[in-house]
């Protein structure tokens, strides 16, 4: 819907969509070459494992740390020790006085870290076109600052492994406002709003409820009333259907006359501010960019809202989150649908079905990675980072943590926009984490699948804890499922105790507590080194296998809850007829059949619970069954079921299940017009398809032999040249 206000020039501007979804600072993301891809579901991915050695990762050449004037105890010793053949420096005042030495590291050769994040800015513009490429740490907030500061050295060790980890390029998607904006409200504070963006933007008004508002001499902008029935689409292209649509009469005197109102107008906008105070217009509607809302009671948020808005023209450039492979996609074959976990986990209905796969609309995506933590196959992976990388960030911090010195560490995940200012209050005003907690910031805590549970449990945590607001901004179901399967997999191994769960809090002394409150639970003995690059289900696969070689008390099989991504099938032997329909579909080759003889055959290393086979199943005689066999990695293809194949009687060709035959002849014989007890044509039934065509046309078999003639139709005619028709 276009006003009528002044146009201004288009700012070119970079933009990652919401602000709070933004990479930390504390996790650098610097380019790499990936070159592993996976070729089919079920078949052996080329994934590499490396093994070896305590840390190895490739850290910093050279390490600058610093006291930060002595407010913090360093243990260059631990540090040492925990990040290998890297040149330690330790410094007092590394941005005031020492600067210079931060100059000379700078114009080396190779990695250079600086454990300060507070005077990032600094360093980097003095550091100008250096030689070196910096990462940056924080050790300050996150371990020197804290009344366990001095043991903290291990602590340190980690978080300067982790920033040596290199992460891939992620790549954008480019959106484009012209800065159209309606404003929905329901009184003069819509009008008001309207003023103050009229000079930026391209402003309609429209009210929902009308009171006696006076109309202006003029005004820059329009003003019209209407309800927005549903509202669709994203930033620079949202779409709303409007229903008591009308324009203001010229001829309003002291207050707005309109004209007759028309219902199921189509308006299209770049951007919607709703001052209305009524319910939001999108399902996580703060996940929802260009859409604005605030109460209008609240004039200190409208205004907020309002100096969003401005800035909103031009182009702009959002991480394109997921990366979709639809060939890998188990959602549905043949109009039946079999996996739907993106669909009921997606919090802004940024995905839909799109025949036998989804698609994933990159506008409309906030980022929360629920669908790539939750995706069996890994259609949907994510980009920000890669799992592969976030596992390898995670193995880099525990191994140094242990090899520094460090014991039973609890590993913490949050967010940058809500867990790094908790942390950073509680540094500076409490008494900082304890020293055996690890944070990690990332971009969505909900993008955490359960590979890097597990690979951090295979890595030596002791605990593994989730750091999410008091209300949350959008559902965490799917957080709350890997959390939950996580717990079956390590309480089934024999880890004792609470070891994987979220904390909701936005409280830092709250935070502290239930950080102090996890208890002193113990690490595997001797933490594993493998290294994987690959997609979630193989980075998942191996992790499994090592945990299961350190566990207390290992087992061969665990029951999961429902929806687990991984498991087996049983299969109604008694009602199964091998009709092989479940062969067909399913996607990744978990289930497969025997060109030679009548087989059904089953790997469940390969089956991802998609659900496909229950679906089709003719018979209904399928169930899913959500469970680890520990041994199903290297096991063989299981038979369920094996029958004796039915052979022509004319040729000895094999082309069907023999009890399958037998059981249509007895149904047909003396049961049916074309085959009465004892005729010879029963013997078609039990020849393969072309030496029934063969003897039927050798016997000159005539299908309606005996079957008296049909009675001609009736056409019109015929009734109307009936004795007893007045025509």
């Amino acid at each position: 819907m276009k006003g009528g206000g002044n146009r201004i020039g288009c700012a070119v501007a970079t933009w990652l969509v919401g602000i709070d979804r933004r990479p930390s600072s504390t996790f650098p993301f610097f380019p790499i070459d990936n070159i592993y891809t996976r070729q089919r579901i079920g078949a052996s991915p080329p994934f590499v494992v490396f093994s070896g050695g305590m840390n190895l990762e490739q850290p910093a050449k050279t390490i600058l740390i610093c006291s930060c004037e002595d407010t913090m105890r360093l243990d260059a010793a631990a540090i040492k020790r925990g990040c290998g053949n890297s040149d330690i420096k330790s410094f007092h005042h590394l941005c005031g006085p020492e600067l210079d030495q931060f100059h000379a590291a700078a114009k080396t050769e190779g990695q250079l870290t600086v454990a300060c994040t507070y005077q990032q800015s600094l360093f980097e513009a003095e550091a100008g076109g250096g030689a070196a490429p910096i990462a940056f740490a924080n050790i300050r907030e996150t371990a020197g600052w804290s009344t366990e500061g001095a043991q903290a050295g291990p602590k340190m060790a980690a978080l300067l492994a982790a920033s040596a980890v290199q992460a891939p390029d992620y790549p954008l998607v480019t959106l484009e406002s012209d800065g159209v904006i309606l404003i929905y409200g329901r009184d003069e504070a819509a009008i008001e709003a309207g003023r103050l963006l009229s000079d930026h933007l391209d402003v309609t008004v429209m009210l929902r409820e009308f009171g006696e508002i006076a109309a202006p001499v003029a005004t820059p902008f329009p003003v019209v009333k209407g309800t927005i029935r549903t509202a669709r689409g994203h930033f620079s292209a949202f779409e709303l259907t409007i229903d008591d649509y009308a324009r203001p009469r010229p001829s309003s005197r002291d207050h707005y006359l309109f004209e007759n109102p028309r219902s199921g107008v189509t308006s299209h906008c770049d951007i919607v501010l709703d001052l209305s105070g009524e319910r939001p217009l999108f399902p996580a509607h703060d996940l929802r960019d260009g859409y604005l809302r605030a109460d209008p009671k609240d004039p200190s948020a409208v205004l907020r809202t309002v100096l969003s808005a401005r800035d909103l023209v031009g182009r702009f450039d959002k991480p394109r989150y997921i990366e979709f492979t639809p060939d890998l996609c188990a959602h549905s074959r043949s109009n039946l649908t079999g996996c739907h976990r993106c669909l009921d986990l997606c919090p802004t209905s940024a995905i839909t079905p799109a025949g036998n796969h989804v698609a994933i609309n990159a506008e409309i995506c906030a980022g929360c990675g629920q669908c790539a933590a939750a995706c069996p196959t890994g259609a949907a992976s994510y980009a920000l980072p890669p799992a592969d990388i976030q596992l390898h960030t995670i193995r880099a911090m525990l191994l140094a943590y242990h090899q520094a010195g460090g014991s039973n560490p609890i590993l913490l995940l949050h967010d940058g926009q809500h867990g790094t200012p908790l942390i950073d209050v509680l540094a500076r005003h409490g008494d900082g984490l304890p020293a055996e907690v690890i944070p990690l910031a990332v971009n969505e805590v909900t993008q955490v699948g359960l590979e890097a549970v597990i690979g951090a449990f295979a890595y030596g945590a002791a605990a593994f804890r989730f750091l999410l607001r008091g209300k949350p901004r959008h559902d965490v179901t799917g957080l709350a499922q890997t959390v939950g399967m996580a717990e079956a997999i390590l309480s089934g191994l024999g880890f004792d105790g609470r070891r994987v769960a979220t904390m909701e809090t936005d409280d830092p002394d709250a935070l502290l507590e239930q950080l102090k409150g996890i208890g002193q639970f113990t690490a595997v003995k001797t933490p594993a080194t493998f290294k994987t690059v690959g997609k979630r289900r193989d980075l998942l696969r191996f992790a499994l296998s090592e945990l299961h070689r350190l566990a207390p008390k290992p087992v061969d099989v665990i029951a999961l809850p429902q929806g687990a991504p991984i498991g087996a099938v049983n299969v109604d032997t008694a009602g199964c007829t091998l009709c092989l329909s479940c062969v067909s579909v399913c996607p990744t080759g978990a289930l497969r059949d025997d060109p030679e003889r009548p087989v059904l055959k089953f790997v469940e290393d390969a089956c991802v619970q998609c659900g496909l086979c229950q679906s089709t199943c003719p018979e209904k005689v399928i169930t899913l069954k959500p469970q680890i066999d520990f041994h199903a990695g290297r096991a063989a293809a299981v038979v369920i079921k094996e029958e004796e194949p039915a052979l022509c009687i004319r040729c000895g060709t094999a082309f069907g299940v023999k009890s399958t035959i037998d059981r249509i002849a007895a149904k047909l014989e003396g049961r049916h017009w074309m085959y009465p007890a004892g005729d010879k044509r029963l013997d078609a039934i039990r020849m393969c398809a072309d030496c029934r065509v063969i003897v039927m046309s050798e016997q000159q078999f005539d299908p309606f032999e005996g079957v008296p003639e049909r009675a001609p139709p009736r056409t019109t005619e015929d009734y109307l040249h009936r004795p007893d028709s007045k025509t």
